[in-house]
């Protein structure tokens, strides 16, 4: 099995950029499976059920998410409505929406499962703990079980992949917007990258402005951020996985730039 799956998407910006470039990318790497984290993908700041749907029209077959999923307040109630949406697992199990979702492929079943770090983030449950639950609830004949990390600290993303290793597909990170160069396959099998990147305006700080980032910066004084503009950097990942066995076989790191 064949999956793509792009870093958090970054305003209007990142969404042009992916639709551009998705049939591109899907025909080099003959990719059965398209993912995103999403939950900038509305002005910077979390998700709507109108994007949600323009991202599904695009072609993106699940979207992942993180702490900013509530910045919408209207997707409180809308989020059990968007069935190819998955908000951390280890968020309060009070929190709408669900942290798992299993897809029907030709090639059999897949578990899509959003993790929250707590390092440096928001309060969440345990997310080594909670992902044994979510692992242990899955019925045996899926095999193919991709992990959206969404965290902080480098060494919290690390130390998950090694405690996840042969027993997900790939455990892959998100939330830097700064693509890592580690990717690799852990000895047990799993396809690892701290963080994939972002989908969003090259010339910016992490996707926002940099005059308004740097005022910030400089002063100490809160600032409200704005999507910058220019041109678009595509990061994502290209995995290929057995979907006999689940352990993967390949990944590869994507970076591309687009006048947009």
């Amino acid at each position: 099995m064949k999956i793509l799956f792009f870093g958090d998407i970054e305003g209007k910006p990142g969404r042009k950029g992916i639709g551009r470039i998705l049939p591109e990318l899907i025909g080099k790497y003959r990719s059965e499976l398209v993912g995103a984290n999403v939950e900038n993908a509305a002005g910077g700041f979390g998700l709507t059920k109108e994007i949600y749907q323009q991202l599904l029209e695009s072609g993106i077959d699940f979207m992942t998410s993180g702490n900013h999923i509530w910045d919408k307040k209207e997707l409180v109630q809308e989020i059990n409505d968007l069935d190819r949406l998955v908000r951390p697992a280890n968020f309060s199990e009070k929190a709408p929406g669900h942290g798992t979702l299993l897809l029907k492929t030709e090639r059999g079943p897949v578990a899509i499962i959003n993790l929250s770090g707590r390092v440096f983030m928001a309060p969440a449950e345990n997310p080594f703990l909670i992902a044994d639950q979510v692992l242990e609830s899955l019925p045996s004949e899926i095999k193919v079980k991709l992990v959206d990390f969404h965290a902080e600290a480098t060494s919290e993303k690390v130390a998950i992949g090694l405690y996840l290793d042969g027993r997900v597909s790939a455990v892959i990170g998100t939330h830097s917007h700064v693509q890592t160069a580690d990717e690799r396959i852990l000895q047990g099998g799993t396809a690892y990258l701290t963080d994939v990147g972002m989908c969003g305006p090259r010339e910016s700080v992490i996707g926002i402005k940099s005059s308004q980032a740097l005022d910030r910066f400089v002063t100490g004084i809160p600032h409200r951020f704005e999507v910058a503009a220019g041109p678009v950097q595509i990061n994502a990942v290209a995995l290929e996985i057995d979907d006999e066995t689940g352990k993967a076989k390949s990944i590869e790191r994507i970076q591309r730039v687009l006048e947009i």
